[in-house]
C-alpha cells in the first residue's frame, strides 16, 4: 500500500521516473496489474511510447477489470498518438466498453478520449457526437458513486413542457464488479486519477444499498434495471 501510494503521488506530480520505479515494486510484491494503465502512461511521461506499448501488451486484457481495461486502452491510445499513429490510436479505443447507449463511471472519459482521436483524424462531426455522448453520460451518472450504470436515453419535448422520465423495465440480471480505486480521465494522453468510484461489469454479485433493510429485499429487488435508450 505504501509503494502504491508513493507511485500514485509521484505520477500525479509528474515525477514519472519515480512513479515507474514504485509501480514496478508494487506490482512485483502484490502481483496486481490494476496500476498497469498508470505504468503505461508513466512510460509515455519519460518519453518512451514504444516501451509503453510493450508494457501494455504484456498482460492479457481479458483478465483485467473493466475499468482497468478502459484506462489501459486510453493510455495505449495516447502512446499511439505520441508515435504519430492516429488510426491505430482510434483502434485502441474501440473496445466493448465503448457502448454509446450505456454509461458506466468510466464511460465519459472513454467517450471523450474517442472524440479527441476523431478530432485528430479530422472527423469533426463524429467527434462532436461522441463529445455530446460523453456529456450526456456524465449528466446521467450525476457524478455519484452510486450511479454505477445507467442506460442513456433522449426525450423530445416541447419548449413549454417538462420532460418525464421513462418507465424502467423489469429488473435485469445485472452484475457488479469492484474495479480499481483508480479511474480514467478525459485526455487520451493521460490515464487515471485516484479515488474514482467502483463500476459495474459482468461476473460478480451485486451489492445492494448498504442502508436498506435486508428483510425488505426480494429476489426481484436485487438490481434496478437500467433505462433502455429509445430514439
Amino acid at each position: 500500500m505504501v509503494r502504491e501510494t508513493i507511485a500514485i503521488t509521484a505520477y500525479a506530480t509528474g515525477d514519472f521516473a519515480l512513479a515507474l520505479r514504485e509501480f514496478r515494486t508494487h506490482r512485483r510484491i502484490s502481483g496486481s496489474n490494476e496500476q498497469l494503465p498508470l505504468m503505461v502512461d508513466s512510460e509515455r511521461g519519460v518519453g518512451r511510447p514504444d516501451r509503453a506499448l510493450e508494457v501494455g501488451r504484456s498482460v492479457d486484457r481479458a483478465t483485467l477489470p473493466a475499468a482497468v481495461q478502459v484506462g489501459l486502452a486510453i493510455a495505449m491510445s495516447g502512446a499511439r498518438l505520441d508515435l504519430g499513429q492516429p488510426e491505430l490510436a482510434l483502434a485502441e479505443l474501440e473496445i466493448p466498453q465503448l457502448d454509446p447507449d450505456l454509461a458506466f463511471s468510466y464511460s465519459p472519459a472513454l467517450f471523450s478520449a474517442y472524440a479527441e482521436v476523431l478530432e485528430e483524424l479530422g472527423r469533426d462531426s463524429d467527434a462532436a457526437e461522441w463529445r455530446e455522448r460523453a456529456e450526456r453520460a456524465e449528466v446521467a451518472l450525476g457524478g455519484s458513486a452510486e450511479s454505477e450504470l445507467v442506460e442513456i436515453y433522449e426525450v423530445d419535448v416541447d419548449d413549454d413542457e417538462e420532460p418525464e422520465a421513462p418507465e424502467s423495465p423489469a429488473p435485469t440480471a445485472a452484475a457488479a464488479a469492484v474495479a480499481s480505486d483508480d479511474g480514467v480521465i478525459d485526455d487520451p494522453g493521460a490515464v487515471l486519477e485516484p479515488d474514482v468510484a467502483a463500476v459495474l461489469a459482468e461476473g460478480d454479485e451485486f451489492e445492494g444499498d448498504a442502508d436498506a433493510d435486508p428483510a425488505s429485499h426480494t429476489d426481484e429487488d436485487e438490481v434496478d434495471g437500467p433505462v433502455r435508450h429509445e430514439d
